[in-house]
C-alpha cells in the first residue's frame, strides 16, 4: 500500500479504534476476543481502503466490517440465538416521562446496565450499543447494518421496553426511579 493511503488510513480510522473496541465488547462479551474482531476488522478495513470513498462516514464504514466480521464467525462461536417473548415486555414506567430511557442510559451505565444489555439478543443489542452506548445517528446505524431506518428505531424501542422491563426494581433501588405504588 503506497504511503499517502496508508496515512490516510492511518488519519480516518485510527480515531475510532474506542468506539470499534466499545461496539466488539458489547458484541462478543469478552474483551480477548473483542481486541481480535477488533484487529480483525482493522486489518480488512485495510486491505479494503481503496473501497471507502474520502468524505464519507468512516466511523459507519468500519462498524459495518466489525459487524460483518462478528457475523461471519465470531458470533457462531460466542452465542446462541436467542427468543423475545414480546408479551413479556414490561410497559413504561412513567407515562409523564418523556424519555426514560434514554435518561437511564444517559444517569447511570455500570455493571448491571451492561450485563442486562449483554443478554439482549444480538438484533436488539446492536442498535442499542450502536445509538445509546456510541451516539450513531439512525441513519449511519442502519447503514452500518444494512436494515432501514424504521427497523433500527423499532429495534431500539423494543431494546429499551426490554431493559426497561428487566432493569427496573434496580433502578428503583438505586433511586434513579421513584418506586411504584402500591395499589391498595
Amino acid at each position: 500500500m503506497a504511503e499517502p493511503a496508508v496515512a490516510a488510513f492511518e488519519d480516518e480510522a485510527l480515531p475510532h479504534l474506542d468506539t470499534l473496541y466499545r461496539v466488539a465488547l458489547r458484541l462478543t462479551g469478552d474483551a480477548a476476543a473483542a481486541e481480535d474482531l477488533v484487529q480483525d476488522t482493522m486489518l480488512r478495513a485495510l486491505r479494503a481502503w481503496n473501497s471507502f470513498r474520502p468524505g464519507s462516514n468512516a466511523r459507519a464504514w468500519l462498524v459495518t466490517i466489525l459487524r460483518n466480521q462478528f457475523i461471519n464467525g465470531w458470533r457462531s462461536n460466542k452465542r446462541a440465538p436467542t427468543g423475545v417473548d414480546m408479551d413479556a415486555i414490561a410497559e413504561p414506567a412513567d407515562p409523564k416521562d418523556p424519555d426514560p430511557e434514554g435518561r437511564f442510559f444517559s444517569e447511570l451505565v455500570d455493571d448491571e446496565v451492561l450485563r442486562a444489555v449483554d443478554d439482549l439478543p444480538d438484533e436488539f443489542r446492536e442498535v442499542l450499543v450502536l445509538s445509546d452506548m456510541e451516539g450513531l445517528p439512525y441513519a449511519d446505524i442502519a447503514t452500518s447494518l444494512g436494515i432501514p431506518v424504521g427497523t433500527v428505531k423499532s429495534r431500539l424501542f423494543r431494546a429499551r421496553r426490554i431493559l426497561q422491563g428487566r432493569l427496573r426494581r434496580y433502578a428503583e433501588s438505586t433511586g434513579l426511579i421513584p418506586p411504584r405504588e402500591n395499589p391498595e
